[in-house]
C-alpha cells in the first residue's frame, strides 16, 4: 500500500530533524575519537564522523532544493537534540561507543517509523542516510573487547545505555508532541503507544547482541 502524500510542510520537518541529527552526530563523533585508545579506532570514528557529514549536506541540500534554508529546517528540534547529547556526555571510549550504538540506534529506528509516513523520492532519502550495519558491528565488538578485558564493565555500560535510552525516549515523546506537521502526521496515521514498545523491544535486542544488562 502506497505511502499517503503529507503536505509539504511535514517534509520539511521530518528533513530538518533527521539533518540536525546527522550534524550533530558528526560533531559529537569527531570529539568522541579523541577518547579512542589507538590510531585505529580513532581513525574508524573519524570516518563514521564524515559519513555523518556527508550524510547532512544530502540532506541539506535537499531541503535547499525545495526552497527552505536548512537552518530554517532544523531550528524548532535544536532544544530537544541538543539537550539529548549535552546530558549524556561519555566518560571513556567505552561510553563513546555504546552511546554510538544504543542511543544513535534508537534514533534511527525512531526515524524509520516517522519515514514510512513520507511519499518518495524523501522516504528513501531518510532511509538511506541512517546507519547501515557496520557501523553497529564496530560498536558491538569494542562493547565485547571493554566487557572481555574487564567483565566490570558490563555492569556500568548496561546502567549507562538504560540512561541513554531513556533520555532518547524523553526526547523522543518531546517531538512527538511538537507542533509540527510530520509528527502531527504521525500522531494520526502510527500508533504511538506501539511504536514506542517497538522501539523498546528492539533496544532490548541490541542490549543482549552487545552481551550487556537491559
Amino acid at each position: 500500500m502506497p505511502a499517503p502524500e503529507l503536505p509539504d510542510r511535514a517534509v520539511v520537518d521530518l528533513l530538518g530533524l533527521v539533518a540536525l541529527g546527522e550534524l550533530l552526530a558528526f560533531e559529537r563523533m569527531a570529539v568522541d575519537a579523541r577518547l579512542a585508545p589507538d590510531l585505529r579506532r580513532r581513525a574508524a570514528l573519524g570516518e563514521m564522523a564524515a559519513a555523518e557529514i556527508a550524510n547532512y549536506r544530502r540532506l541539506a541540500d535537499r531541503l535547499a532544493a525545495l526552497g527552505v534554508p536548512p537552518d530554517d529546517a532544523m531550528a524548532p528540534y535544536a532544544g530537544p537534540v541538543q539537550a539529548y547529547h549535552d546530558s549524556t556526555e561519555p566518560r571513556d571510549w567505552a561510553e563513546a561507543v555504546t552511546k554510538a550504538y544504543v542511543g544513535d540506534a534508537i534514533t534511527d529506528d525512531f526515524v524509520r517509523e516517522i519515514a514510512t509516513t513520507l511519499a518518495e523520492p524523501d522516504r528513501q532519502l531518510v532511509l538511506d542516510v541512517l546507519h547501515d550495519s557496520s557501523y553497529a558491528d564496530f560498536a558491538v565488538a569494542e562493547i565485547r573487547a571493554a566487557v572481555a578485558a574487564d567483565p566490570r564493565v558490563a555492569g556500568r555500560l548496561s546502567m549507562w545505555a538504560r540512561r541513554l535510552v531513556g533520555e532518547a525516549l524523553s526526547q523522543a515523546g518531546r517531538v512527538v508532541a511538537a507542533e509540527r506537521g510530520a509528527f502531527t502526521a504521525l500522531g494520526a496515521q502510527v500508533d504511538v503507544p506501539g511504536l514506542f514498545r517497538r522501539l523498546t523491544e528492539a533496544h532490548t535486542a541490541r542490549m543482549a547482541a552487545a552481551g550487556l544488562n537491559n
